[in-house]
């Protein structure tokens, strides 16, 4: 898997301030409540699975991931959680387990993959019957800002364009339904989430434009390396997003959609 924003230590803490900043946005209508042991792929360094073993203290994670640096890092920020968590280092394409699981959860995983209907296919078998499935998953093409700003707007281009370049799909979010239900997934809904910001309240907006300056950030080397940006369009990129979080008619909006099925 190429992972647009690498695996540097800046980006294993980006992942773990991410999660504290939208978890109120993905974890609304997640519930995990029954389940006994679940499965999380695309795990990373443990950012969603620490919420989702402080939302649900009975439950047990069995987390993946291809990267075992990102492993390493998982279990140092989940030590805290020994015991009701597993590590595995797996290739998601082609899943291996000795047991079968009564959840699925995969949060900003499938939009780094070039075949994420294989995986969705290939993972039924390790499901039991009724299992709650819940993705969270990227639409780019949703992103809006006023104003308009050249450098925040080119760098944006660039970042997805990369994305797909690199086999991946930054609107994967809005074919959840249809993967899941060419997979055989039952019971599928599609929710749509994400925020509005505005000057009714400048902090918040303040807080996302930060945020989306970490975000876009993360994929800064990468960038930088395939030629797909100058140092100068990340510079105003990032002066683009200060400027706009102090204009007085300023508009920052964002959706992702999240999936719920059944096995």
């Amino acid at each position: 898997m190429n992972y647009l924003h690498g695996y540097q230590d800046k980006e294993q803490a980006r992942l773990l301030e991410q999660s504290g900043i939208l978890a109120s946005l993905i974890y609304e209508k997640i519930d995990f409540s029954g389940c006994h042991h679940i499965l999380e792929l695309g795990s990373g360094v443990g950012a969603q699975t620490k919420i989702l073993l402080d939302l649900f203290p009975n439950l047990q994670i069995t987390c993946v991931d291809i990267e075992q640096k990102q492993l390493i890092k998982a279990k140092e920020n989940l030590r805290e959680y020994e015991g009701r968590v597993r590590f595995e280092c797996q290739d998601i394409h082609y899943p291996k387990f000795d047991q079968i699981f009564d959840g699925l959860f995969i949060c900003w995983t499938l939009e780094h993959l070039a075949n994420p209907s294989q995986v969705l296919f290939r993972i039924k078998p390790f499901l039991d019957f009724g299992a709650k499935v819940f993705i969270t998953e990227v639409f780019n093409a949703s992103f809006y800002f006023y104003p308009k700003l050249q450098g925040l707007l080119q760098y944006y281009e660039a970042y997805n364009s990369h994305q797909k370049e690199l086999g991946g799909n930054p609107d994967i979010g809005i074919h959840l339904g249809n993967l899941l239900n060419t997979a055989g997934f039952q019971q599928i809904e599609i929710r749509n989430g994400g925020f509005l910001c505005d000057q009714r309240d400048g902090e918040r907006l303040k807080n996302f434009c930060l945020y989306w300056k970490t975000l876009m950030k993360s994929a800064e080397d990468s960038l930088l390396k395939s030629d797909k940006v100058t140092p100068e369009i990340v510079l105003q990129m990032e002066r683009d997003l200060d400027s706009l979080s102090d204009d007085e008619n300023a508009v920052f909006f964002y959706q992702f959609a999240q999936a719920k099925a059944i096995n």
